[in-house]
């Protein structure tokens, strides 16, 4: 090969390399940007908006990339107003359909608009998974009593086997053969005959009782998994995690109070004025809602004079009397999130109780977090004494009386 033929070659080889290269990295830009446009969408536009063909308070936006191109679409979620003023008949139309209610301003910078339009050109397929883990759990447990009945069978045929062996050597010296049960009989009345046997199986009998009893008395007011139907299937997983919802917005008294509160039906009302319709359920439960308050969803009004019926949602966590627990001072000065107590809560079609909440597991819990030293400035004085008194160490929870009886039992 000439020199001329090596040439050519390595630039074809650059030339690829380069088309890969760039492929590779427009493909990480693009999904980072995805990455940013999701975060913006849920930020801004899921209390009035699903990535549906259905309209919740404006119009589903599946496929909105393909309806409408991309300068309209900047025009109309920067300032529908002053695009709607420009006499656009489609922003006139649209204005018009959706009850002349002018969509919010927002005046994205191209960078932040460019990350939205990627996301909603390429949403992620969500799936549904919500039988996997009782079908594993159901699997192990049919894998576990079919292992326990293959060794039992096996058991047997070893004393089949040996009993069989036994009455062949009898017959050939002329002795009187076993039958099985026979042979277990006795094989039993001879272990008990010593009392040694008897104290060992007795003791190891009471070994037994105790452990049952004992891990019994464990679990008396632990209530992991406790799973009560509610009087409206409330979705966390479509609320906090689809769409969301930050739990502080419903549980709102988790930042000020001792209690993180159960929301009243008004703050249901906030969107469920408008969204009648549910992703699951259809109108189904948000009509205990409506029944609850007395709302015509049809009218959109209050029923004027209706007598309001109290919806008696039934508690899941519940610490004992004796037990003190604020949760302003987790979530605010400890900066604790939701889902380190409660779980993934965003995950829950059905909530339940997640941890044990109990004793040990909450100074477990004080002895392996940090405490949160950045953006309290209440209490700059004291961490700069614990940084002053446990140089180099990692402060914990327990370090300032996390584990201090007084602390929860006072």
């Amino acid at each position: 090969m000439t020199k001329y033929t090596y040439s050519l070659v390595f630039l074809t080889l650059a030339i690829f390399l380069t088309s890969i290269t760039s492929a590779f990295s427009q493909e990480t830009v693009d999904s980072l940007a995805v990455q940013k446009g999701e975060q913006i969408y849920k930020a801004n536009c899921t209390s009035c908006h699903m990535m549906t063909d259905k309209a919740l308070i404006g119009p589903g936006l599946k496929g909105v990339t393909d309806r409408r191109n991309k300068v309209w679409l900047k025009k109309w979620i920067n300032s529908s107003s002053d695009f709607i003023a420009s006499g656009d008949a489609d922003a006139i139309a649209l204005y018009e359909e959706y009850n002349k209610v002018a969509m919010p301003s927002y005046y994205f910078e191209d960078a932040d608009f460019e990350a939205l339009f990627a996301y909603l050109k390429n949403p992620p397929i969500v799936e549904e998974v919500v039988t996997a883990d009782l079908v594993l759990s159901e699997e192990e447990g049919i894998k576990t009593s079919t292992i326990l009945m293959i060794i039992a069978l096996f058991l047997l045929l070893l004393v089949y086997l040996l009993t069989s062996l036994k009455n062949k050597l009898k017959e050939s010296i002329g002795q009187e053969t076993e039958t099985i049960p026979e042979t277990l009989i006795g094989q039993f009345n001879s272990f008990i005959s010593d009392n040694k046997n008897v104290a060992f199986v007795s003791f190891a009998a009471l070994i037994v009782v105790l452990k049952f009893s004992y891990d019994t008395m464990l679990g008396v007011g632990v209530y992991t998994q406790y799973m009560p139907e509610q009087p409206i299937a409330f979705s966390h997983k479509v609320h906090a995690g689809e769409n969301g919802v930050d739990c502080n917005y419903c549980h709102s008294s988790a930042r000020k109070s001792k209690h993180s509160g159960i929301p009243s039906a008004n703050v249901c009302m906030n969107c469920h004025t408008y969204i009648n319709e549910g992703k699951i359920t259809g109108t189904t439960e948000i009509s205990k809602i409506y029944d609850a308050v007395g709302f015509d969803p049809d009218s959109k009004t209050y029923i004027e004079g209706y007598e309001q019926k109290p919806i008696k949602w039934v508690r899941i966590h519940n610490l004992p009397d004796l037990s003190y627990f604020n949760h302003s001072q987790h979530v605010v000065a400890g900066k604790v999130e939701c889902q380190t107590c409660h779980g993934p809560v965003e995950e829950m079609e059905v909530l339940y109780q997640h941890a044990s909440l109990t004793m040990g597991w909450c100074i477990d819990c004080h002895r392996e977090t940090e405490v949160a030293m950045e953006g309290n400035e209440y209490y700059t004085e004291l961490h700069d004494q614990l940084k002053e008194k446990y140089k180099g160490e990692k402060i914990t929870v327990d370090k300032i009386g996390g584990i201090e009886c007084a602390k929860c039992h006072y």
